[in-house]
């Protein structure tokens, strides 16, 4: 009997597994029959033409195939562009979204520090105030806040405009291969930030671990990668923002793209890296608010489509009029995409780049309490992936379905939304969008700046020029590099923005071939105990050269032997170079690496970081963790499962998934309606996580800021057995000699011995020292008389 009830189970399991493959294909459809199931037929001499390719003196012989108007009723016929250069909003208020609202949410974020601050007890008030906690938030934030900031700093402005972009170009395809091919990076990173726990919680940067591990020659190749990954990151940053921000007030570019990052130094000087933490719960509150609220326009109206039905009506449409070279049948509706695809593999590979070797994600990582690592980072993912794949799917095809007069010009300036959304929603749709998409760039803006004036101070200052610095000079030198970092963040888009043919488009797609080959090195000093300086240093640098040679060769071979920057955007140049980075570079580190293997004890890792600390933090030891479910058994156990949930999770999205559609074809309009409705429930899921998790989990400090509740500050509920529940420094266990070899012989202290009793005569004896060590990674200096 129990013999056959698992075969029974099996074979049920087999039948559904059946069924949906099989789904997909019992509803194909096959051809765009024009005039059938309500798709318009576009007059021929409207068949490929555009409206800025038909424009002569002003006017073009373009018309919208459907009839429909702008918001205000005047006809979209002749239009040469969609904005001709007018903005929809006007300039005041472009000035008022920047200046105005950027600073009223600047001070909204400082006073949420400010009582935030002061409502914490009295034996906890000097560890706010110390750099540890400015520069790593305390080592304590949630997994819901971990969650939120991963999506905050995760949504570019080429979230927005470069997805919608490729749904505007390639169709459904492109919404899909840009959520699911930058979504898996964060899965995987979840992985990364238990091992960060685990291996080194006491870093502050990821070069920390590099130096650690390679030394000095290692630590300044790899401060170059990580330096330029910022640049690229806050490049694109605000050439989105700006771009879009001046069409749509006509507020001037060059001064856009100075105050956009300028609005949020204020608050991150004050904060540190908690602030980001505050702010990013505003920022996608706001993001997320949007999103539903240009979800429903769409798909359920009042609006000229409305529903499900009609856009994909609209779309089949628009296929007969604008085929998409590559794409099965030309339509929009189908994963069976050749330029999606490439787009899909480039994203893929460049986006390693931009977290892996990108401070910001590491120093989300340090600051999150280790229960928080991995469910932050999972949480993040699955919420961020409504984004590009949601609001792509809404706004990016919503513009080929209302055959608005987008040039291709317009879409790779990443102006797609905001022409949709002033279409729905008239110049509110234009301030809503535009504000969503000053919030996404701020809030990565606050996190690129925190994570810069990192690397400054630790990997340069601290380590080349002062050893012995002090916590108050690390904390004004950080506040320091925010503001430098704000200008020249500023600066550098205004050139970038001044280089003929460089776009959005152009630096998101080459951004891969600059920093992939810095990612196998740096998962390797985590995940790899034999590779050797020598071969992370020769694979990243390696790598690079390889790639630079990929990129030049193929461009000059597609462009006739002339290297500029269109043969260099070749889709087959961008490939070429994304893949020859990110592959190389691991093959040339084991190759240099296996004839002399490192053999590296992680345990070495664990006492060299701790030395790291300029001052103590009692959340900063893997041991020392007060609630079980951080203590380092836990983290064991939590690696396991992370490590079984982001493969799966990859699988998914990456195999699964394209492969259940590839059979559909051309979507049907049954099979269309399935495919919003993942995305309806997606996004109300993610804002969910984002916006509702955090404050239930904050919400007992909530209630002791508000002065409704008092908050108990002890970890009684969940307390480990050995460590007091009042929250004072948990001091680590018998056995002294092995991290503290200053303090002579081992001699038996309980887990709770008072500072006094492992170092006689502290503090008196050790000036300028905090518990249980100095500021260098050396031994402590003998005691003073």
């Amino acid at each position: 009997r129990t013999v056959r009830s698992q075969f029974n189970n099996k074979m049920n399991r087999a039948v559904v597994l059946f069924a949906l493959l099989a789904l997909p294909c019992a509803s194909a459809m096959e051809g765009i029959v024009c005039g059938e199931g309500g798709i318009t037929c576009p007059a021929k001499d409207q068949i490929l033409k555009t409206p800025d390719g038909s424009c002569v003196n002003g006017v073009s012989t373009w018309t919208n195939m459907f009839g429909y108007k702008t918001y205000d009723g005047k006809s979209y016929d002749g239009s040469c562009s969609f904005f001709g250069g007018v903005p929809a909003l006007a300039e005041g208020l472009g000035w008022f979204i920047i200046v105005g609202l950027g600073g009223i949410f600047s001070l909204a974020v400082s006073a949420a520090i400010y009582f935030g601050e002061k409502s914490v007890p009295a034996r906890h008030q000097e560890e706010v105030k110390t750099s540890e906690h400015f520069n790593s938030a305390g080592r304590i934030i949630p997994s819901g806040l971990c969650a939120c900031d991963i999506v905050s700093k995760w949504t570019w402005a080429t979230t927005f405009l470069q997805s919608s972009n490729v749904a505007y170009a390639y169709g459904i395809s492109g919404p899909f291969w840009y959520a699911s091919g930058a979504t898996i990076q964060i899965l995987l990173f979840s992985i990364f930030a238990i091992e960060i726990k685990r291996k080194c919680p006491s870093i502050h940067t990821v070069l920390e671990v590099v130096l650690a591990r390679w030394g000095t020659a290692a630590h300044l190749v790899f401060l170059f990668f990580c330096i330029m990954t910022n640049f690229i990151v806050t490049a694109m940053l605000i050439l989105g923002g700006a771009a879009v921000v001046n069409a749509v007030t006509g507020v001037n570019i060059y001064a856009a793209s100075m105050l956009i990052p300028i609005s949020v130094v204020f608050y991150t000087m004050q904060g540190g890296l908690m602030a980001c933490f505050i702010s990013s719960w505003g920022h996608v509150a706001v993001i997320y608010l949007a999103l539903l609220i240009f979800l429903w326009k769409v798909y359920a109206g009042p609006s000229e489509l409305g529903s499900t039905d009609k856009v994909w009506e609209n779309l089949m449409s628009a296929a007969l009029k604008y085929p998409v070279p590559g794409n099965y049948d030309g339509t929009f509706l189908t994963m069976w995409s050749r330029s999606g695809i490439f787009f899909g593999i480039i994203n893929i590979v460049g986006n390693f780049g931009t977290v892996f070797v990108d401070q910001s994600y590491w120093q989300g990582a340090i600051a999150a309490r280790p229960s928080a690592t991995y469910k932050g980072y999972l949480l993040g993912g699955v919420a961020w992936f409504a984004i590009p794949f949601s609001m792509a799917t809404t706004l990016g095809l919503a513009g080929r379905a209302l055959d608005l007069p987008i040039t291709m010009n317009e879409s790779g300036s990443g102006l797609v939304p905001p022409a949709v959304a002033v279409h729905l929603l008239g110049p509110g749709g234009a301030f809503l969008v535009t504000f969503q998409l000053f919030m996404a760039v701020t809030a990565t803006g606050s996190s690129e700046q925190v994570a810069v004036a990192s690397l400054c101070v630790y990997d340069v200052y601290k380590r080349y020029f002062n050893p012995a610095v002090t916590g108050k000079q690390i904390i004004y030198l950080s506040r320091v590099g925010i503001a430098i970092w704000g200008v020249i963040s500023g600066v550098l888009s205004i050139v970038l923005l001044n280089i003929p043919g460089i776009n959005l488009g152009w630096v998101y797609q080459a951004m891969g071939n600059f920093i992939g080959s810095a990612v196998a090195p740096i998962v390797f000093a985590l995940m790899w105990k034999d590779c050797t300086a020598i071969g992370a240093i020769g694979g990243a640098l390696g790598g690079l050269l390889g790639s630079m040679i990929a990129w030049l060769v193929i461009a000059a071979e597609v462009g006739g032997g002339v290297i500029n920057v269109n043969t260099l955007a070749n889709e087959n140049a961008f490939l070429g170079g994304n893949i020859t980075a990110l592959f190389l570079s691991p093959v040339l580190a084991m190759l240099l690496s296996i004839p002399n293997p490192q053999n590296y004890d992680w345990a070495d890792l664990v006492k060299t970081t701790e030395g790291y600390l300029i001052e103590e933090d009692r959340h900063a030891h893997a041991d020392t963790q007060m609630l079980e479910e951080d203590s380092p058994e836990a983290m064991d156990k939590a690696l396991y499962w992370t490590n079984r949930t982001g493969a799966v999770m990859t699988f998914v999205l990456l195999v699964a998934w394209p492969l259940l559609a590839l059979p559909q074809r051309n979507f049907s309009k049954s099979y269309w309606g399935w495919w919003v409705a993942v995305a309806f429930i997606w996004g109300h899921v993610a804002t969910f996580i984002t916006v509702v998790v955090p404050i239930w989990e904050s919400r007992a400090f909530l209630m002791h800021v508000l002065g409704i509740q008092k908050m108990d500050f002890s970890a009684t509920e969940r307390g480990r057995e050995g460590y007091t529940a009042d929250g004072s420094v948990a001091m680590r266990g018998a056995d002294k000699s092995a991290m503290y070899p200053a303090t002579g012989a081992a001699k038996e202290v309980s887990p709770m011995a008072p500072v006094e009793q492992v170092f006689p005569g502290y503090p008196m004896a050790y000036p300028g020292m905090y518990p249980p060590y100095g500021g260098s990674a050396g031994p402590l200096p003998p005691p003073t008389p």
